[in-house]
């Protein structure tokens, strides 16, 4: 039997309850740490206001890149048991939260199941995706347009709406660009104590 193909996944992660980072950087190392995952880059954090209906505290944002030969269901198991491990409770979606995993790209597939939707249905929209997906995936593209990721976001910058910036000030971990699995999650580590 032939292994599974190895795809190139980009996550997003946010968080706007409790300490936002803490949160962030708790994700990343459980992700890191997944068996079935390879975390391979992590853009810097951006804040960014609520985008939807009513007033939220504002969000922590980041994504993340992971190469896995695990199914787009086995990924978002993993990734709800995280946000479950955090506090996210189960009917948690539009919702203040402490830590929010979407799976946001798969390799070049388009995944449309009850519950999973692949591109995130509303990446291509949102500056707060784009800006650090653009980090680590500019060449990256979007299967249903065929738009890459630094286009989308540079078509988003020239849009008013809501506020997203760059935290220089905050850092997931001790350097951006580990090399392997275990370099992440010693860097990780460190702030996870």
């Amino acid at each position: 039997m032939a292994a599974a193909a190895v795809t190139r996944v980009y996550l997003g992660l946010g968080s706007n309850l409790g300490d936002r980072l803490d949160h962030l950087r708790r994700g990343l190392f459980a992700l890191a740490g997944d068996p079935g995952l390879h975390l391979h880059s992590v853009s810097r954090v951006y804040e960014s206001e609520f985008v939807g209906d009513g007033a939220q505290p504002d969000f922590l944002n980041l994504c993340a890149g992971v190469d896995t030969d695990l199914t787009p269901e086995a990924l978002l198991s993993i990734c709800q048991g995280i946000e479950a491990g955090r506090g996210r409770p189960a009917d948690g979606h539009m919702k203040p939260r402490p830590l929010d995993i979407d799976l946001l790209l798969w390799g070049d597939q388009v995944v449309s199941r009850p519950g999973l939707e692949i591109p995130h249905p509303r990446a291509s929209e949102r500056a707060f995706v784009l800006e650090p997906l653009a980090e680590i995936g500019k060449s990256a593209f979007f299967p249903t347009s065929g738009e890459t990721i630094g286009e989308a976001c540079a078509k988003i910058r020239r849009k008013s709406g809501p506020w997203v910036r760059r935290r220089e000030d905050l850092v997931v971990a001790g350097h951006q660009h580990a090399v392997n699995k275990e370099d992440w999650r010693a860097a990780l580590a460190v702030h996870c104590r």
